[in-house]
């Protein structure tokens, strides 16, 4: 059978259409939302490991774009996008969005190395030391009001009930720090904190830039450090952070800020 030369154009136009069409998933009111840009949301949900590639994940996200893109529509027929905060947003999100992209393909290009991680950790475990102390500590304005205190406790006074009138957070707990090491606190304080022994109270005040301090050392025991495979990830998180933030600072010195 032969084809009439109209009859021949429309099964043309046919092959030719079909790939196109197959292109888009669905479309809304003459917008077409391509195939391409359900891929790359499957991409990414698959690759933040939530969900597998499935018939199921791919219908949810495309009826989604459905939804999206009646709402945007909508959202453009009332003007909403020529509101002069809409447009801060979106400047906003779009500097957001470029930037994020730059600092990961800077994360990408500078990953951190393995004996990084390591010389981080040991450099932590040597900070922390071998020792953590549990201290309570009473903190006044005045070295005089903290040589009043010391007097008082000379006297049989309980250091508990004198905490209460310190000017730190902890007065509710009679003064109480609960554990730590020595490095968590400046180094007047832990300087004086490690000289005591079991029971013991500073006989003098101690000043930090906090104010003045009287330390009590209730006990110590052997530093509790995670072995170097269960905080790796974190350790290398955190110099990651530390990379990206040298980054910033090194864009920042050569910029013409005024």
């Amino acid at each position: 059978m032969t084809l009439k030369p109209a009859s021949l154009l429309l099964a043309l136009t046919a092959l030719v259409a079909a790939p196109v069409f197959a292109q888009n998933v669905a479309t809304v009111n003459g917008k077409p939302i391509p195939s391409t840009k359900v891929d790359q949301i499957v991409k990414q949900v698959v690759a933040q490991g939530k969900q597998t590639d499935s018939p199921q994940l791919r219908e949810a996200i495309k009826k989604d774009l459905i939804g999206r893109e009646v709402l945007i529509q909508e959202a453009d027929k009332q003007g909403f996008g020529t509101r002069p905060e809409v447009k801060t947003a979106i400047d906003n999100a779009r500097q957001a969005i470029i930037v994020n992209a730059m600092l990961a393909d800077y994360v990408k290009k500078n990953p951190v190395k393995d004996a990084e991680i390591k010389a981080e950790y040991d450099r932590y475990k040597s900070q922390v030391g071998d020792k953590e102390y549990h201290a309570r500590h009473i903190l006044v304005a005045t070295e005089d009001e903290a040589k009043a205190i010391i007097v008082k406790l000379k006297a049989g006074g309980k250091f508990e009930e004198l905490a209460k009138g310190s000017k730190d957070g902890s007065a509710a707990n009679g003064g109480d720090l609960d554990w730590a090491s020595a490095a968590s606190y400046v180094p007047e304080f832990s300087q004086a904190m490690v000289k005591l022994n079991k029971g013991q109270v500073t006989d003098t005040p101690v000043k930090t830039q906090f104010g003045f301090h009287v330390i009590k050392l209730e006990d110590t025991r052997a530093a509790k450090i995670p072995a170097f495979d269960e905080v790796k990830a974190q350790v290398a998180e955190s110099l990651q952070q530390k990379k990206l933030q040298a980054f910033r600072e090194q864009l920042l010195l050569k910029a013409k800020v005024q």
